[in-house]
């Protein structure tokens, strides 16, 4: 099962592509913790000229520009479904 404290997203204020995939994320209703790279830099600084990143632990899952279809593959091939 997977909890809300599992996957996190690493976003930037006023970064276009980010409030792109957060509303993807909040479509598909993904559970997610927010981290601004800006304001909360350690551990996240290495993905500060990738965001948006979408991490499940340490793992890169998603990053750069991604819509709906994206996360929805990810997080249904993590669940053992189809997207």
């Amino acid at each position: 099962m997977l909890f809300p404290m599992d996957f996190v997203f690493v976003t930037r204020k006023g970064c276009g592509l980010c409030e792109k995939a957060e509303r993807s994320l909040w479509t598909l209703r993904v559970p997610y913790v927010r981290r601004d790279i800006d304001q909360n830099p350690e551990p996240f600084r290495l993905y500060a000229a990738r965001v948006p990143v979408l991490l499940l632990g340490e793992e890169v899952l998603l990053e750069g520009a991604f819509g709906e279809k994206e996360p929805a593959a990810q997080i249904s091939g993590l669940l053992g479904g189809d997207a």
